[in-house]
């Protein structure tokens, strides 16, 4: 893969998540989120005040092909029910971390 492969796809799923929350919390401006450009150092979204107001998390995109297993997964916990599937996954001595549908994440936080 090149680095502009590799740059595109990262700045197309900032500037997914960048909708999806404008769409969630629709009297947010586009300027009230905003994707710096490549490079920059902090954080992959930028969020005004009022916007980490009604979304105080801080977001980090990765577009990367090494995530097949957790993707499987996640997959798996979806596998053969009409419920929403939640992985809660651990690396030894670290907490464990929860991975569920970004649609799903943003419904809950509307």
């Amino acid at each position: 893969m090149n680095a502009k492969y590799n740059t595109r796809k990262g700045r197309k799923l900032s500037n997914l998540v960048r909708e999806k929350i404008l769409k969630t919390f629709r009297h947010l401006r586009k300027s009230d989120v905003h994707v710096p450009g490549t490079g920059a150092n902090g954080p992959d979204l930028i969020l005004s005040r009022t916007a980490t107001r009604l979304c105080p998390y801080q977001f980090e995109q990765k577009a990367q092909e090494r995530m097949k297993t957790i993707y499987s997964w996640h997959k798996q916990a979806c596998k053969n029910t009409n419920l929403d599937g939640v992985l809660v996954m651990r690396m030894n001595k670290k907490d464990p971390l929860v991975v569920i549908d970004m649609d799903l994440f943003f419904d809950l936080i509307k």
